[in-house]
């Protein structure tokens, strides 16, 4: 019996590739939106930390208290930038999540389909070589009754 082969292997291939592709760019996107809380974590511990600082000075002029509003002003526009980036990079991670999980459902239908082929196959085998050891033993045993006639 012929080694089995699975004719459709080159685009099993071509799916785990794009799969892995896929996979790839949604753990970048999932880089990309962790990037993004720890510069929102970073912009507000900067705004405490000056907060603090401020306030444990004395006396306090009022160009501190200036600065300080408007370090306040400018921590709140970042917070707002970063949270508007956010929420992009969150919708792309999510559209990058149904392509990778498309994907990933792709590649599986064929190696479902190899795998149930290749049981097909083993059994067809596993039938060939029972039937030639069947017949094996037949013309044996005839050979044996012929020379014990």
């Amino acid at each position: 019996m012929k080694a089995f082969r699975f004719p459709l292997e080159k685009a099993l291939d071509w799916r785990r590739i794009q799969l892995e592709l896929e996979e790839v760019r949604y753990k970048q996107q999932v880089g990309e939106v962790a990037g993004l809380d720890c510069q929102r974590a970073e912009v507000e511990a900067s705004g405490i930390r000056a907060e603090i600082q401020v306030r444990e000075w004395r006396p306090i002029a009022a160009g501190d208290l200036t600065a300080l509003g408007e370090f306040r002003l400018y921590v709140k526009a970042r917070e707002s930038s970063i949270a508007r980036q956010r929420y992009e990079a969150a919708q792309k991670l999510a559209e990058q999540q149904k392509l990778m999980l498309e994907a990933r459902r792709r590649c599986r239908l064929l190696e479902r389909l190899k795998e149930r082929r290749l049981a097909e196959w083993t059994v067809a085998r596993d039938h060939e070589v029972e039937e030639t050891a069947a017949e094996s033993y037949l013309a044996r045993w005839s050979r044996r009754s012929r020379r014990t006639r």
